[in-house]
């Protein structure tokens, strides 16, 4: 007799004539699905130019709760009537095919597995999928034609047949750690932008040819430049880029140029010769366009650390180098990517939580890793979750690893462990996973020579940090942030996953079935777990930390590893002996 597994992993099954879905009806966690249950709707079969498929495993992320706390609010489905038309959130998924359209028949046969890179692209439109398009917090869904033609071509990534599910639903959360450090400077002026040069101090000035390699600028605004600086760049660029003297640079003149010369987008990139007043500084921060990259050239420190807005460099990838010298290129030139410094020192704040376990168990595996690793966290159970993680690996590859809980050292003994572990220099990387201000603020300070900061927490736009910035050219520092990934991000990272480098189920803390989707919603509110939430949408299980499986799923608890992380053979066991089909 075939068991029920393979049944399930063969479609061997009649469909069922209903499907149970997580629908958002209007705004607020506690108002997901209808008292407490997933809504039952008829089970859609797809149009031509769709195709059905089954969820077979959903994780739960932070950006579901904003999205279910925020509802029509939410800046992915701003104004859209819930009432009429609801949103199954969801894109964590792990899919397989179970009947296509005639369009699609030759390209996605029945059994075929997928994975979904959210961030879809349709006819220049950004439709994510589990906001504008219904996600995977139920059991069948459709996919259609933005996913399937998208703008970047299909937005399904195949995934080989012993990919386990819960592997393969993670995989998209691990992607968003792979992209934060694939960040590339610009290292030349945007080719086709617009560029304000402001000049404070007169020096020998250079500008290389190397600036405009990418191409030349469309249009070039002065304030304060004087004669020599002017004839320079107009000879070098030549007559095809406009040249425009702007008289002032305060707010309101920042404002009325920015709208005047680059549509209201903001300046591509500015170029600040000498040191500026910290309240030229903020503005010129606030002028920049996304995308956008501020360098400054000057020898001597900001008077004061000034108001950036940190949620810009988080979602606009906004970009404030520097340099010492007089050549503009060595700003550009000099800035490094996001990459972890090879044999270098990192310190992970916020290392404990689901997004930072992931963090600091790529540290410790990649090529090139890290010598010296600080874990910070104010949750003692997740530091020894993190610990039980990553400790062996990092040892047997002679990484000097630490884990701290900041509220229980005081700042002169953490001072003291980060002095002792990066030999007084400072960290070549900090990365944050705390979207709190103070902690960015503070962190600042800690970057070695050359050291870089990654946001990787998505504080709002709006969010005003005071930081440093003279760093940034006496010290070589940078800060960066990232948000999503782009689909070859999520197929290397799925390569990385099914080559057995990445150990993405390791991220893995508790698991349920459909019903508990809403209790796993608040349990990520509330950051219940230490690790990932995964949904299997096609059995019954109340929402259960892997180390408790013993109490309700002995037969799963023991396949688990070490009692706590989970495995295919769990996975197997779990579904053979719960999918109700």
């Amino acid at each position: 007799m075939i068991d029920v597994l393979t049944r399930y992993k063969n479609l061997d099954y009649p469909l069922p004539r209903t499907n149970l879905a997580w629908r958002m009806h209007e705004a607020g966690v506690e108002n997901f699905g209808k008292t407490g249950k997933p809504d039952i709707i008829p089970l859609r079969r797809p149009n031509r130019n769709e195709v059905l498929v089954r969820v077979d495993a959903i994780g739960i992320c932070f950006s579901d709760v904003k999205l279910i706390t925020q509802g029509s609010s939410h800046p992915r489905i701003t104004g859209r009537d819930l009432a009429k038309e609801p949103v199954i959130p969801g894109h964590e998924v792990s899919l397989t095919v179970v009947e296509a359209g005639d369009d699609y028949k030759s390209s996605y046969k029945p059994g075929d597995r997928f994975i979904v890179q959210a961030d879809v692209y349709y006819k220049g439109v950004n439709l994510a999928y589990g906001y504008a398009l219904e996600g995977g917090m139920q059991q069948y869904g459709i996919v259609g034609e933005p996913v399937l033609s998208g703008d970047e071509g299909s937005y399904l990534i195949p995934v080989k047949p012993d990919t386990g599910y819960a592997e393969a639903a993670l995989v998209e959360p691990w992607t968003c750690v792979v992209a934060a450090y694939r960040i590339q400077p610009r290292k030349t002026w945007k080719s086709g932008g617009v560029v304000l040069i402001v000049q404070i101090e007169s020096a020998d000035y250079r500008f290389d040819s190397e600036l405009w390699s990418a191409g030349l600028p469309h249009k070039i605004l002065f304030s304060g430049a004087d004669e020599t600086v002017v004839s320079l760049v107009k000879s070098a660029l030549g007559p095809s880029v406009q040249i425009t003297e702007l008289p002032s640079v305060d707010s309101d003149s920042l404002r009325s140029a920015v709208n005047a010369h680059t549509d209201g987008s903001g300046f591509d990139d500015i170029v600040v010769l000498g040191t500026p007043q910290p309240e030229l500084v903020e503005n010129l921060a606030a002028a920049l366009a996304k995308n956008g990259v501020m360098a400054i050239l000057a020898e001597k420190p900001i008077t004061r650390s000034v108001k950036i807005d940190v949620g810009r460099v988080h979602y606009d990838y906004i970009d404030i180098i520097g340099s010492r010298s007089h050549r503009v290129i060595d700003a550009y030139s000099k800035s490094r990517t996001s990459e972890l410094t090879p044999g270098g020192a990192a310190w992970f704040i916020g290392a404990a939580g689901p997004m930072g376990q992931m963090h600091v168990q790529r540290s410790v595996r990649m090529k090139g890793a890290p010598a010296k690793i600080l874990c910070t966290d104010v949750d003692n159970s997740r530091l020894d979750y993190l610990r039980a993680a990553v400790d062996t690996a990092a040892r047997d590859r002679g990484i000097d690893i630490r884990y701290v809980n900041p509220t229980q050292v005081t700042q002169e003994e953490l001072n003291k462990i980060i002095e002792e572990l990066t030999s007084a220099r400072g960290f070549d990387d900090i990365v944050i996973m705390a979207p709190v201000v103070a902690t960015i603020e503070g962190a600042v300070g800690y970057l070695a020579e050359g050291g870089l900061l990654n946001i990787f927490a998505g504080v709002p736009k709006g969010t005003i940090a005071t930081i440093d910035i003279s760093s940034t050219y006496l010290k070589g520092n940078r800060f960066v942030g990232s948000s999503g990934s782009r689909p070859q991000d999520m197929i290397d990272t799925l390569t990385l996953t099914e080559a057995g480098e990445l150990p993405v189920v390791n991220s893995l803390a508790a698991i349920g079935g459909i019903d508990a989707v809403a209790e796993g919603v608040r349990a990520v509110k509330e950051a219940r777990f230490p690790g990932k939430i995964v949904i299997f949408p096609h059995i019954k299980l109340p929402l259960t930390a892997l180390f408790d499986l013993d109490k309700v799923a002995p037969n799963v608890f023991t396949k688990l590893r070490d009692g706590k992380f989970w495995t295919k053979e769990a996975e197997e066991e779990l579904l053979r002996s719960r999918l109700e089909l």
